[in-house]
């Protein structure tokens, strides 16, 4: 056998075995008289001692250990005389008796350990060395449980877990396909899966009541922290349900991976916030509800009054932030700087302040002291607090006063990534216009159904009808959603007819799944969830490639094996692709 043991299980009540242990040389100390070698593999790290006592060949082949340096040792295990309370191995160590070298290796191009010295492009590159480092093996393990502990739930619910293809039509409605071509069809492509989502709703008119996958999915899009090129989510469908029997079982759901991997418990249901108070209340459909800082309107009480930026806008809204009265005028100008900025395009902030002295604002000229009282009042106010005020045109507005609020957060301390305030956000929109070509675009996909009682407005009035549809959101993050998806062909055909659908296009696109409810679909609804930012979140992480083991950078590259890359000319030929001249 390679090894006995691992290097992360040794304990004093192994003292006087012996062993023999495999792993990875973290680092040597030379004391003259004695070698230290710390052994470190997957499970942990165990000290070698080599003494004088030791042979001389044994000694040189520790002194010549580098770095990286794969090894086998023998030995006995010792308790330490000085202890190391920082690791679980810590209170022994091994009196090497004979040491192999498995293979050498080069001084790697950053140290591996937690706090590296590797930035994160040369990180990416050498992947395979960074995984050794512990923080990110243990953002891997914790992708397995929670993988583990989905399936254990899903399962125990009955659902059952489907593979669907990897190879699929192209149907360009959400984000850009990424497109496969055809050797033996030339001038044909396949795509890769946005998602399973039609094939799931084939499932469920096939009988097969619960399905479930933890697939992988392909958007070509802008990249960012939480957003990666390929990404893996837990795809779900139900049939013969309705909203709440698909939002009970998810916030079961979320309650049991909460418990099982954080310890947390959730005793109450989750909130469940309509869309339009979410919008009205935070500027946004996922708000974070750890803090307060909700919107307040202040049109009845700021306009007419000679204000211009206040008379002229379309909303006058605003933000209390408790104890910070006291805030400089560099901390106040530091927030219209904030808000100034290209990504955000506030034009500024207008404050009041509630100090020893009184209420003072940045626009006392225009209002007297009773009417800042009245905001005041509007605000639930007290003194030592602090009121932002935005305004402008409704939409923008609240959009740029919820960054503000979440820059305020964070500015704060008041996001706390060890406690999560879940909810789900309902009755959205179940259409948006584009304001340039006033085509109507699907607010979450063109298999969503309308409210049963919104559903005769579908093609007369689609501006107003209501979704049957509902995001989880976990502290300002949507973490999934879903639907109750159309299952009738009439209504689908309706459906496509209102986003600009030709019945040639949709018969095209989508006739497989119209012919389909021709055939007895049951009522079915479903869900995804982001998997990736799920275990990002549960690892008090943003950045979802830390748990990803060979993850895109930025730019949708892998630096490490240098992808994507250009193929050759006798490849794209067989494709039947020109090559450029």
């Amino acid at each position: 056998m390679f090894r006995t043991h691992t290097c992360g299980e040794l304990r004093l009540t192994d003292v006087g075995r012996t062993v023999t242990l495999a792993g990875w040389v973290q680092r040597t100390r030379d004391l003259g008289g004695m070698t230290f070698v710390d052994l470190r593999d997957r499970y942990g790290i165990t000290q070698l001692t080599f003494n004088a006592d030791s042979d001389a060949a044994l000694l040189a082949t520790a002194h010549s250990l580098g770095r990286e340096f794969v090894v086998q040792v023998t030995g006995t295990v010792v308790e330490r005389e000085s202890k190391n309370k920082n690791v679980p191995t810590g209170d022994v160590e091994i009196i090497a008796t004979a040491l192999k070298v498995l293979n050498g290796a080069k001084t790697p191009p950053f140290t591996i350990e937690e706090d590296t010295d590797g930035g994160e492009e040369l990180r990416a590159k050498y992947r395979y060395l960074d995984l050794r480092r512990a923080n990110v093996r243990k953002g891997l393990e914790l992708r397995h449980r929670m993988a583990i502990e989905v399936r254990n739930y899903l399962s125990a619910q009955h659902f059952l877990e489907v593979e669907t293809p990897v190879l699929i039509k192209s149907t360009p409605e959400g984000a850009r396909d990424f497109v496969v071509p055809s050797r033996m069809n030339q001038g044909d492509f396949y795509a890769l899966p946005q998602s399973p989502q039609t094939f799931k709703q084939l499932l469920m008119v096939a009988g097969f009541d619960r399905y479930f996958q933890i697939v992988k999915c392909f958007r070509d899009e802008d990249l960012r922290a939480d957003r990666q090129p390929e990404f893996t989510q837990i795809d779900c469908e139900m049939a013969f349900v309705e909203q709440d029997d698909i939002l009970n079982t998810f916030e079961g759901m979320a309650k049991h991976l909460f418990k099982a991997i954080l310890g947390e418990e959730f005793h109450e249901p989750f909130l469940r916030m309509p869309f339009e108070d979410a919008m009205r209340d935070y500027g946004c459909d996922k708000p974070d509800l750890r803090f307060g800082m909700k919107f307040h309107e202040l049109n009845a009480l700021t306009q007419g009054k000679g204000f211009k930026v206040f008379d002229d806008a379309e909303l006058v809204v605003g933000i209390n932030v408790e104890g910070c009265a006291a805030w400089s005028r560099k901390q106040t100008d530091a927030l219209i700087d904030f808000v100034k900025r290209p990504q955000i395009g506030a034009t500024g902030i207008v404050f009041l302040k509630w100090t020893e002295e009184g209420l003072k604002s940045t626009v006392d000229k225009f209002f007297t002291p009773e009417q800042l009282a009245t905001w005041a009042a509007h605000f639930g106010m007290k003194q030592g607090d602090l009121l932002c005020i935005m305004a402008g045109k409704a939409d923008k507005v609240r959009k740029q006063l919820n960054e503000l609020r979440l820059h305020l957060g964070d500015t704060l301390g008041l996001r706390d990534p060890k406690v999560f305030k879940p909810l789900w956000v309902v009755d959205f929109p179940l259409l948006e216009q584009d304001e340039e070509s006033g085509r109507w675009h699907a607010m979450h996909h063109p298999f969503t159904a309308p409210k049963p009682e919104d559903a005769h407005k579908l093609e007369s009035e689609p501006g107003s009808v209501k979704a049957n549809a509902y995001d989880l959101v976990i502290n300002g993050t949507e973490i999934g959603g879903g639907s109750i998806r159309i299952h009738d062909r009439a209504m689908q055909e309706a459906m496509f007819r209102v986003l600009g659908f030709t019945d040639e296009d949709a018969r095209y696109k989508f006739g497989f799944l119209m012919d389909a409810f021709e055939f007895g679909a049951p009522p079915h609804g479903g869900a995804a969830f982001g998997f990736d930012r799920w275990v990002s979140m549960f690892g008090g992480r943003s950045d979802i490639r830390e748990f990803i083991a060979f993850p895109k950078n930025n730019a949708g590259r892998d630096v490490m094996i240098d992808a994507p890359s250009r193929i050759d000319d006798i490849q794209l030929n067989e494709l039947g692709i020109a090559v450029k001249g």
